[in-house]
């Protein structure tokens, strides 16, 4: 009895890495030139990068619920990811209605560089940002920029963390 309790329970565990196994989804951009792992089926692809649109958008079910943007900014040689991350501070987000400033992190993934988490207001609702500022080379960064409900997205902050650990250059 006692063995086809731990069967069971082995089977189970089995039965469940496998599910989560197949969850997980692969992106290329073929335009772009990177790839990364999308963590759940909720996830999808709403815009490829193209010869119009030099920026990828994914949602995690609903637009409220996530939404990531990447980007890719090429810079002036030696500019680092912190000095883009404090770039964008000082010209767009700090302008952001009811913008409450965050903390600045080093991230280390497959690309390193810094991850910058901050608040603000849309249509009278607590939204919260999250970019990871990763550097390709000393001319390339990325930005993959997280928003949604407050709430929501930090519920998702794992799968923020492991999409921006997987992203990787073809």
């Amino acid at each position: 009895m006692r063995r086809l309790t731990i069967f069971l329970a082995l089977a189970s565990i089995l039965a469940l890495a496998s599910t989560v196994a197949t969850a997980q989804q692969t992106f290329t951009s073929h335009n772009a030139g990177y790839t990364l792992e999308l963590p759940s089926e909720r996830w999808r692809v709403i815009q490829e990068p193209d010869s119009l649109h030099e920026h990828a958008e994914f949602i995690y079910g609903d637009r409220n619920d996530g939404f990531l943007r990447i980007r890719k900014d090429v810079v002036e040689a030696g500019t680092t990811a912190t000095n883009i991350s404090e770039r964008d501070q000082d010209q767009k987000l700090k302008f952001q209605t009811g913008y409450v400033e965050g903390k600045e992190e080093k991230f280390a993934g497959r690309l390193n560089g810094v991850t910058f988490a901050y608040e603000y207001t849309s249509g009278g609702k607590a939204m919260a940002g999250r970019i990871y500022y990763l550097q390709a080379d000393n001319r390339t960064v990325y930005a993959l920029r997280f928003t949604g409900l407050r709430d929501r997205l930090l519920q998702i902050r794992n799968q923020t963390d492991s999409i921006a650990r997987s992203f990787r250059l073809k």
